[in-house]
């Protein structure tokens, strides 16, 4: 008997939907290569902030909820280096690998097209660069790919008990980024605004969806209502600090050109499958609503669409099958892929995994999630030189105060040998942390002189650091100095202080 909320039917889930072997080992490529080279250069900056935030475990931060801070205690197992907080990010890539081939599966791609969608999805830039670091980028990636894999499933192969996964997916995407909750709109919206699946929403098992991730999102949004939803004072950042100018017009053509090589002309099929095919509608209604969302609000966060990059090449991989099989003499069509992967490998992957020796990065376009993981070691060593320095004059700093957390969490990873006093700041969560009992009497600053000199009788600049070997980052030109003279204690000045982004 047909489920009163089923779709058109395609054909039954039999192993004529399973995953080849070769997107298999696509995806297993891909993660060897992210491990193998995951040590190259070292901490991004969010991985610093997490390494701290891990020690302060609660069920929820003024940016972002708990699950990738939680996760970031991997390095507890495997010791404080960049692989042990990048091994479960690899894996999440290469999860969503094999979701993309799956979701082709399901969308009637022979075996060509599920392998396509592997490749393509593997060779997309975001996913590459998402995957190498250990913030909550990649859990975001894979927890829209298993939502998209689970009502997929649900509405194109009758398994309305699907939802409940969708929904234990949301969940746990919700309990690390918010973003998601952009991707349930859409697709509710997608399904309201196509025939083919609008009357599932008269069943109970989307709802019931909905209550598991409610479930199991709840603690985080208990944390949220009892902290005064921080996360709105953050939201209101990012967009503010997103919306330039440039950011509009840079916005569309960037999300194409995270797509890669190959991505752009799968993303380009994909869309016109999705809105060509009844069934698959509500995918491409709800792929555009996100694109739209991003390119409005956020557009300087380009990578915010791209959850739906497996589904939407995932689609793109059934035309472009049928595609290279039309002519009867299809090896100049291989050959354009085969072009796409060496194109990908020589000219992608270089400028967007640390493949390049570090005195060279200065020759290529600087790219934020390479560069920043530049230079920590040696801006803690010296801050640590002008601790010692004011030591030996008698000036001993009693506290170091940054205006990032990033510093903040390089001088709590790299600072031990050097005995250096408390490190403390009012950026993110950190300003939720306080100040502790730290002393304020001669403050070690780093980078926040303008920040704290209206606080001090007296603050002075005392070097200049650089990432070694050129290296352009955000974190060129940080001023070291001291603030000494405190009109107040630092629990009197932190409310003065605090500041989000």
């Amino acid at each position: 008997m047909t489920h009163p909320g089923a779709a058109p039917k395609a054909a039954p889930a039999t192993s004529g939907d399973r995953v080849p072997g070769l997107a298999w080992l696509i995806a297993a490529v891909f993660v060897v290569v992210e491990l193998a080279i995951s040590d190259r250069y070292g901490f991004q900056q969010d991985e610093l902030y997490f390494l701290v935030a891990s020690h302060h475990l609660a069920f929820g931060y003024v940016d972002q909820p708990p699950l990738a801070v939680l996760l970031a205690r991997t390095t507890d197992l495997f010791g404080t280096n960049p692989t042990a907080i990048r091994i479960l990010p690899a894996l999440a890539g290469g999860a969503i690998i094999v979701i993309a081939a799956r979701l082709a599966a399901l969308f009637r791609a022979g075996r060509g097209g599920r392998v396509l969608a592997a490749l393509g999805t593997a060779c997309a830039p975001v996913l590459m660069g998402a995957c190498h670091i250990g913030n909550t980028t990649p859990y975001d990636l894979l927890a829209w790919a298993v939502v998209l894999l689970c009502v997929a499933t649900a509405l194109l192969r009758d398994r309305p008990r699907w939802w409940l996964g969708a929904g234990a997916a949301a969940g746990v995407g919700l309990e690390n980024e918010y973003l998601i909750a952009t991707l349930i709109g859409a697709l509710v919206i997608g399904i309201l605004l196509t025939s083919a699946h609008r009357r599932v929403l008269a069943t109970p098992w989307p709802w019931l969806g909905g209550l598991v991730a409610l479930v199991i999102w709840a603690p985080n949004l208990a944390w949220q209502f009892a902290n005064g939803w921080p996360q709105a004072t953050m939201a209101a950042a990012l967009h503010q600090q997103n919306t330039a100018t440039g950011d509009y017009i840079a916005g569309l053509p960037l999300q194409l050109l995270f797509t890669g090589v190959l991505g752009v002309p799968l993303v380009i099929a994909g869309f016109i499958r999705l809105y060509r095919s009844p069934e698959l509608r509500f995918l491409g209604v709800a792929a555009t609503l996100v694109v739209l969302y991003v390119l409005v609000w956020v557009p300087g966060k380009t990578y915010y669409s791209d959850g739906m990059l497996p589904a939407v090449i995932a689609a793109g991989s059934v035309s472009a099958e049928r595609w290279l099989a039309r002519d009867r003499r299809p090896r100049w069509r291989h050959g354009l892929v085969a072009v796409g992967v060496a194109l990908t490998i020589v000219a992608i992957v270089p400028n967007t995994l640390p493949l390049l020796p570090i005195a060279d990065l200065h020759n290529v376009p600087p790219d934020k999630s390479l560069n920043d993981g530049v230079g920590w070691p040696q801006l803690v060593a010296a801050v640590a030189a002008q601790d010692a320095a004011l030591t030996r004059a008698g000036q001993a700093p009693t506290s170091v105060y940054t205006i990032a957390y990033a510093e903040a969490g390089a001088l709590h990873t790299f600072g031990g040998p050097y005995h250096l006093p408390p490190v403390v700041s009012a950026h993110n969560s950190f300003w939720t942390w306080g100040p502790g009992s730290a002393s304020d009497q001669t403050v070690l600053v780093v980078d926040g002189l303008g920040q704290l000199r209206p606080y001090f009788a007296s603050c002075r600049q005392l070097a200049v650091f650089n990432p070694p070997d050129q290296v352009q980052s955000d974190w060129n030109d940080v001023s070291i100095g001291v603030c000494t003279g405190p009109v107040a204690s630092w629990t009197a000045l932190w409310p003065h202080l605090k500041h989000y982004d």
